[in-house]
């Protein structure tokens, strides 16, 4: 890892050096191409660089003890010890750097949320689950964008899919997808019992055209009358399109804009998504033959997170976290539980990564 650390620490200071130079401050595109690596390689460099020098230090602690003078020996051993697990900690910290990104992590993400079993109460859930992420992503700035939505009477949602867009989506919310589970009282109860409904999360990379290939032949496009609120347009012109990708049986409709042209590049937008998504589904099915724990699962009927409200807490199955946050949690403050779920899934990643 010593050999990999100063290759990186080299091209850093290459990088930092060219940076400087006119010709390439004159040239805009080779600029950014370079600021970016240059950002890339900083957190890498720098923390390489103080694990290189706590190394030789350790070294030369190890070649004093072996001396015959007390006196430096007896100061080398109170050292060691702390030096040691500085030098572990930093080791920890640099494999996590090394890992190799997902460059799908960049990607804006469209999600899809479906309430599951639980009648109108499991719609409602579902509103709720679009609301915890529509705050998240007020929170981070992500521009949000409802794309199809079936509402029900009473606020819910049986579907309702949206896009979100800004910095490195994907990456975050990638970890949501699965099952979401919630326990309490519906307001259609009156007995007062806890009934326990569901609600799917699918979390999906926004593929460009490059992502994902199509070929126009492999597409049936129908157009019918919008359905609902909507304007003047409903049930007038036939702005709302239905696109099936005959070879997958994959079939998208969107309604929700109100022309026709801006439907059917929603709905492309989202096929190839869901494209790209089970192209992924696949790779990780491979991938989880050798990880036995896969956090950022593709499998999106596993029940990952139960929302218990007459305790007030959120449990992460994946991971066995119990959160007393419930009320943080649904007005999207979701910041400690990702962070958790990155964590495991880096030390599950570390112990297949070769980072030698």
């Amino acid at each position: 890892m010593i050999n990999k650390l100063k290759e990186i620490i080299q091209r850093y200071d290459e990088v930092t050096a060219l940076l400087g130079q006119n010709e390439i401050a004159s040239n805009p595109t080779k600029y950014n191409e370079l600021a970016k690596e240059h950002h890339e390689l900083k957190p890498i460099a720098k923390k390489g660089e103080k694990f290189i020098e706590s190394i030789n230090e350790l070294n030369e602690y190890e070649e004093i003890i072996k001396e015959n003078d007390e006196d430096l020996k007896s100061i080398a051993l109170e050292e060691i010890d702390s030096l040691r697990i500085k030098t572990n900690k930093l080791e920890e910290e640099i494999k996590v750097l090394l890992l190799p990104k997902d460059p799908l992590d960049k990607k804006n993400t469209i999600m899809e949320i479906r309430a599951g079993t639980g009648g109108e109460e499991a719609a409602l859930f579902a509103a709720d689950l679009y609301r915890m992420y529509s705050y998240l992503a007020e929170q981070n700035n992500w521009e949000n964008n409802i794309i199809e939505a079936n509402a029900t009477g009473n606020g819910g949602y049986k579907e309702i899919i949206c896009s979100f867009k800004g910095n490195s989506i994907f990456g975050i919310l990638k970890y949501e997808g699965g099952v979401h589970r919630v326990q309490r009282v519906p307001q259609t109860e009156s007995n007062g019992r806890v009934h326990t409904s569901a609600a799917t999360v699918a979390v999906l990379p926004e593929a460009d055209e490059v992502d994902v290939e199509i070929n126009p032949q492999d597409l049936r496009i129908d157009t019918y009358r919008a359905s609902g609120a909507g304007g003047q347009h409903v049930n007038k012109t036939e702005s709302a399109i239905r696109i099936t990708h005959i070879p997958t049986d994959t079939v998208v409709t969107c309604q929700d804009e109100k022309s026709q042209h801006k439907n059917r590049v929603a709905a492309m937008k989202v096929l190839r998504s869901r494209l790209l998504a089970n192209e992924i589904e696949k790779q990780q099915s491979e991938r989880a033959k050798v990880r036995k724990n896969m956090v950022s699962t593709g499998d999106r009927s596993a029940k990952i997170r139960t929302y218990n409200f007459p305790q007030g807490r959120v449990t992460d199955h994946r991971i066995n976290l119990t959160l007393y946050k419930l009320e943080e949690i649904m007005n999207g403050q979701l910041d400690e539980l990702i962070k958790q779920l990155k964590i495991a899934d880096q030390i599950e990643e570390l112990k297949t990564a070769n980072l030698s």
